[in-house]
């Protein structure tokens, strides 16, 4: 078992043992991250998920983020090592378990490139980049829409020590509990930039 593996091991049990209650209150306070985020950095279009295995559950703020005129998709699993493919998506809107198990809309008339990317994230790093579950599809999907705003949505405890792979993507900021995290900068002042490298 290498470094990420055992890092991911141990923040999907903890995040597994969370009592529902403090996990409500944690999901809660990130929520209100987000949307005060986008009082200063509105965006028209978002990218968002739904929360499976433990995951931030950020579904109570996607009313809100309609009726602040945000248009929202929601990814689909299309095949192995592809990336994903997004949907348009209105809370209230059916939804079906893709291949994965993962909440996905019933409707799919036509793709779309959302302006800001959601992303779950299980950890993090100092530098902003995200410890996904090792499929690599968010890697895949960063790397095929290189316009997109990539936000991670993460527990604070997921902050850990980890080295990055070629593959992997840093995130525009992480949205955490306690804080609204900016990766790592460097001379220029601006973030790390994105690794356009692919999953090998």
């Amino acid at each position: 078992m290498n470094e990420k593996q055992r890092l991911r091991k141990e923040l999907l049990a903890a995040r597994k043992a969370m009592p529902p209650e403090e996990k409500a209150w944690r999901d809660k306070v990130i929520g209100r991250h987000l949307l005060d985020w986008l009082d200063a950095h509105p965006v028209k279009s978002m990218g968002v998920y739904w929360p499976h295995a433990g995951e931030p559950d950020l579904t109570p703020v996607y009313p809100e983020l309609v009726a602040r005129g945000v248009a929202l998709a929601l990814p689909v699993v299309v095949k192995r090592d592809a990336p994903l493919v997004f949907y348009a998506w209105r809370p209230g809107e059916a939804l079906v378990k893709d291949a994965h198990g993962v909440m996905a809309p019933v409707g799919r008339a036509c793709p779309v490139e959302p302006e800001l990317l959601l992303l779950p994230c299980v950890g993090f790093n100092e530098a902003g980049y995200r410890l996904g579950y090792g499929g690599g599809y968010y890697d895949r999907t960063l790397a095929a829409m290189p316009g997109v705003k990539p936000v991670g949505i993460a527990y604070a405890v997921g902050k850990v020590d980890f080295e990055n792979d070629v593959f992997d993507m840093v995130m525009e900021l992480i949205l955490s509990e306690s804080q609204v995290f900016h990766a790592q900068v460097h001379g220029t002042g601006q973030l790390n930039p994105r690794n356009s490298g692919k999953r090998s």
